[in-house]
C-alpha cells in the first residue's frame, strides 16, 4: 500500500478526520454503559439499589478487563500488522459486540458482551493517535491528536442523548451501526510511512511487548507513562460513574443520574483536550500542560468531595462538568506515549497504555470498596484520588520531553 506524504499532510488529513470519527464512536461505546446502566440492569431484573451498584461494577469490571487484553492483542498487531489494519479490525469488532448487546436478556450474557467489546474498543484510539501522529509533521503532529481527541470524546454527549431519547437497546445498536458505517472510509486512509520502511527491514523485531520489561531504563519510562493516565479514570470510572451513590452520600437536594454527570463530564473534557493539547502546542512543552492540567484535576476533585455538601443537582452537574475540563490531557497523555517510543515498539506503546490506564479501574474498583467499607465514601474516595494524582505528578515530572521529537527510528 502506497504511503502517505507527511512534509506537506495538513491536521485535517484522511488520517486525522478517521481517527476523529473511530474515537468518537469508540466513546460512544465505551461510556454507554455508564449511561445506561441502572437503565439496563433494572430491564433486566436487578431492582435492589446496593445490587445495582455491584453488578454495575462487575459489569464495568468485565469491560475493563478486556481491554486490558485488547490492549496487549492490538498494540502487537499493530507493529506487527500495521496501524490500519488494527485500527479498522477494532472498530468492526467493537461494533458487532455492541449490536449483541441490544439483545442481551440476563447479567451474565451482558458480562460476556461487555468483555468482547472492551477487547475491541481497547485498539482504536492507539492505533489512530500512532497512525496520526506518524503522518503529520512534528511541528503539527500535537494538533492533529488534539482534534482526534476533542472530536472523539463528545461521543460520550451522543450516547447520552441517544439513551435518554431510544432507550438502552437502541442505543447500543445505534453505536455498532456508526461503527460499520466508519468502516466505508477505510479506503481514503494510508498506511504509515515510517512503519512500511520499518516494514521493510527485516532484521529490525517489531511488536515485542515483552521489550517493554526487558531493559531497565525502557521499562521506567513505559511505568511512567502508564500512571499518567489513571486519574482520569479514577475521575470516570469512581466520581462520575457512581454520581447517583454520591450524591445520596452528599446529601443533594435532590436526585442524580450516572447519565447526566457522564454526560456534563465528557462535554467537559471536549474542552479540555482542546486547551491541553494547544497548550502543549504553544508552550512547547507536552509535561508542563500536563503538570498544570494534573493540578487543576487535584483542585476540582477537593471541590467534588469536600465543597458541594447538600447543594442543588445543577451545582453538582456543573462540578461534573469543570471536573471533566481538568481531565481533559487523555489525548495529550497518549500524544506522550506514542513519542516516547520508536516506531517498531510505537503502536503497542500507545494502545496499550490508555488500555492499562483504563483498566485501572480493574484495581481502583476494590480497592475503593475496601476503603469506602472501612472509612466511608468520601473518604476513601479522597485516598484513593490522592494516591492516583500523587504517583502522576511524579511520572510526568520524571518523564523526558517529547515536543517537537524525531519519531523516526527504532527501539533497539
Amino acid at each position: 500500500m502506497q504511503a502517505a506524504p507527511t512534509t506537506k499532510a495538513s491536521v485535517f488529513s484522511a488520517a486525522v478526520i478517521v481517527a476523529a470519527l473511530g474515537y468518537f464512536v469508540d466513546i460512544y461505546d465505551l461510556i454507554l454503559f455508564s449511561i445506561v446502566r441502572v437503565q439496563s440492569l433494572k430491564e433486566l431484573g436487578i431492582t435492589d439499589a446496593a445490587e445495582v451498584t455491584n453488578q454495575g461494577l462487575f459489569l464495568i469490571n468485565m469491560q475493563m478487563g478486556g481491554m486490558l487484553v485488547g490492549g496487549i492483542l492490538w498494540g502487537i498487531l499493530g507493529d506487527k500488522r500495521g496501524r490500519l489494519s488494527v485500527l479498522f479490525g477494532s472498530i468492526l469488532m467493537y461494533s458487532l459486540a455492541n449490536l449483541a448487546n441490544g439483545f442481551v436478556t440476563s447479567v451474565e450474557q451482558y458480562a460476556w458482551l461487555r468483555l468482547i467489546a472492551g477487547i475491541g474498543l481497547a485498539g482504536e484510539l492507539g492505533a489512530g493517535i500512532t497512525l496520526v501522529s506518524e503522518s503529520l509533521p512534528k511541528e503539527k503532529r500535537g494538533y492533529g491528536t488534539m482534534i482526534v481527541a476533542t472530536v472523539g470524546v463528545s461521543g460520550a454527549m451522543l450516547g447520552y442523548w441517544v439513551g435518554e431519547a431510544l432507550g438502552w437497546r437502541n442505543a447500543y445498536f445505534v453505536g455498532g451501526g456508526l461503527g460499520l458505517a466508519l468502516l466505508l472510509l477505510r479506503v481514503s486512509v494510508f498506511e504509515s510511512g515510517m512503519f512500511q520502511q520499518v516494514q521493510a527491514q527485516t532484521d529490525v523485531v517489531r511488536g515485542n511487548f515483552l521489550a517493554l520489561f526487558t531493559n531497565r531504563a525502557r521499562f521506567g519510562k513505559y511505568l511512567r507513562v502508564l500512571l499518567i493516565g489513571v486519574p482520569l479514570w479514577f475521575v470516570v470510572g469512581i466520581l462520575v460513574t457512581l454520581a447517583p451513590e454520591f450524591g445520596r452520600v452528599l446529601g443533594l437536594t435532590g436526585e442524580v443520574t450516572a447519565g447526566l454527570a457522564v454526560f456534563w463530564c465528557y462535554f467537559g473534557l471536549v474542552f479540555g483536550d482542546f486547551i491541553s493539547g494547544a497548550l502543549s502546542q504553544l508552550w512547547h512543552s507536552r509535561n508542563k500542560a500536563l503538570l498544570v492540567f494534573l493540578a487543576f484535576c487535584a483542585g476540582m476533585v477537593a471541590v467534588y468531595l469536600f465543597a458541594i455538601e447538600g447543594a442543588t443537582p445543577t451545582v453538582f452537574y456543573a462540578v461534573c462538568f469543570v471536573l471533566g475540563v481538568s481531565v481533559g490531557f487523555w489525548a495529550l497523555f497518549v500524544t506522550v506515549a506514542a513519542e516516547q517510543f520508536g516506531t517498531n515498539l510505537r503502536a503497542t506503546v500507545a494502545t496499550t497504555a490508555p488500555n492499562f490506564a483504563r483498566g485501572s479501574v480493574v484495581l481502583l474498583v476494590p480497592a475503593f470498596k475496601y476503603l469506602s467499607g472501612q472509612l466511608g465514601f468520601v473518604p476513601g474516595a479522597a485516598i484513593l484520588g490522592g494516591v492516583s494524582l500523587a504517583v502522576a505528578f511524579w511520572a510526568v515530572s520524571t518523564l523526558p520531553e517529547s515536543y517537537g521529537k524525531d519519531l523516526d527510528y527504532v527501539e533497539e
